[in-house]
């Protein structure tokens, strides 16, 4: 072999690669993130050997030992990695055959990158998945906090970002909790999909090797072998599925972020964000930025855009593996770390929220909040719905005439409607009375609050 080319695959070429198809076809600068979870594929691919006879239990040693060394270098930051060797997998064996000899050069035995890459992968993703998990149960810890303490704080509740009916704070908040709880079912179903083991697919037709994928998969922790070697090489969609959720708990962050933006707002000043979340204008000394919530907002466009560029990788694909896949690296990796760090900032900034009560109540007792009350009540004297409503819309019209709410009417006034009203209206016509009222399982009642938050907090006990 030539050594002008590749060591590790240069014997059928006459002639070194060019040196910017080296760099344009090298993956080493991104892919080397997996280097642990390359050196774990290696350690269990080597045990498997040992048991299949292939290699010596010396043989085993030298190589774990080597690895071992390997990835101690790679956290010093004393590795020294080679574009020219184009990825880890490389990287790390031509390492390993440059300590232990020509044992190295045994390791592959059985393999190839194509499953390797594809073990590797599975392998950081449901690490990742862990972590990325962890920070949800964080944030919806931090949720269950403060929507416990804001049980009783009322403000307006919208559609159409109109005074709909008022609610408490902590119903709010705990919509999000419930947002977040099935953005957890997602990753871990996620989880679940990608914790399949391609190794021992080999290129893709499998190994005439007498490997023993069970004995790799048990010391992988995979779920199971995959059952088809052509697919197991060229699958990324628990990848694709990867962004699908992320674009999806993405989105619901956008929506967290946008109440954020407005309520922190002089319009709203429903909220306070601590300073150490918010930034400063360069030119108007009174500005304070939500600057967290608002980047968490755009960040959201960053994962769409990483999902349609991974659909837009494997449309068409023929079996088995193509070049075309190392571009699914960079756009999953990407969305892994904007996923994780936007779930931090929310994770820290959310249980430091303060909410300011007189605000929210004050908005609340504008906008007709309690409209719907006043219905219920008419229809509970036996009027039919649909005429209360008219009664009621008539009794809003008066009022916004008048410049006075529902609340703030005398019963004179109200009873010109409708000859039903009467004295005991008032009871349904607070605020406090109005979210009581909504005593059920899903309602705003301050008691139903409380007692969600008691059933959110088993969930995440169960979690562990």
């Amino acid at each position: 072999m030539s050594d002008k080319t590749n060591q590790q695959w240069g014997g059928r070429f006459n002639e070194p690669t060019d040196a910017f198809v080296a760099r344009f076809t090298a993956s080493v600068k991104f892919d080397q993130r997996m280097y642990l979870q390359d050196i774990r594929g290696s350690i269990a691919h080597a045990k498997m050997l040992t048991q299949a006879g292939v290699l010596t239990e010396d043989e085993r040693d030298d190589i774990i030992r080597g690895l071992g060394e390997i990835r101690v270098e790679i956290e010093r930051g004393e590795f020294e990695w080679s574009i020219e060797l184009e990825d880890v997998h490389m990287n790390i064996e031509a390492a390993l055959t440059k300590k232990i000899g020509i044992t190295g050069k045994k390791l592959h035995t059985g393999r190839s990158r194509n499953d390797q890459v594809a073990t590797d992968i599975r392998l950081y993703l449901r690490d990742e998945i862990d972590l990325i998990l962890a920070e949800i149960t964080r944030l919806q810890q931090g949720l269950l906090g403060i929507a416990e303490r804001e049980a009783d704080t009322i403000m307006p509740g919208f559609t159409h970002l109109q005074t709909a009916q008022p609610v408490t704070f902590g119903h709010h908040l705990l919509a999000w909790f419930e947002m977040l709880s099935r953005d957890f079912g997602r990753f871990e179903d996620c989880r679940e999909r990608a914790n399949i083991m391609p190794l021992g697919a080999a290129a893709l037709a499998g190994t005439t090797y007498p490997i023993q994928r069970d004995l790799t998969c048990e010391l992988l922790e995979f779920n199971a072998p995959a059952e088809n070697s052509l697919d197991a090489v060229s699958d990324r969609d628990f990848a694709i599925e990867f962004c699908s959720a992320s674009s999806i708990l993405l989105m619901h962050l956008t929506r967290m972020s946008e109440e954020l933006v407005l309520w922190t707002s002089a319009q709203f000043d429903f909220i306070n964000l601590p300073d150490r979340f918010c930034t400063g204008s360069s030119i108007m000394p009174q500005k304070k930025n939500p600057d967290v919530p608002e980047l968490v907002r755009g960040k959201s466009g960053r994962v769409y855009g990483h999902l349609m560029s991974l659909l837009t990788l494997m449309k068409s694909q023929p079996l088995a593996y193509n070049k075309d896949n190392q571009e699914d690296k960079e756009p999953l990796f990407d969305a892994i770390d904007t996923v994780k760090g936007c779930l931090r900032a929310f994770a820290d900034m959310v249980p430091a929220l303060e909410s300011k009560k007189e605000s929210m109540r004050e908005a609340a007792l504008r906008g007709f909040s309690t409209a719907t009350d006043l219905a219920d009540y008419l229809v509970r004297k036996g009027m039919p719905f649909r005429d209360a409503h008219e009664v009621v819309g008539k009794s809003v019209a008066y009022g916004i005439e008048q410049g006075k709410d529902l609340g703030e009417m005398s019963l004179e006034e109200l009873a010109q409607f409708s000859d039903t009203i009467e004295a005991d209206v008032f009871e349904v016509l607070t605020l406090e009375g109005s979210v009581a009222a909504r005593d059920h399982i899903g309602g705003t009642a301050p008691n139903q609050v409380r007692a969600a938050v008691k059933r959110g907090q088993a969930k995440l006990d169960e979690r562990g």
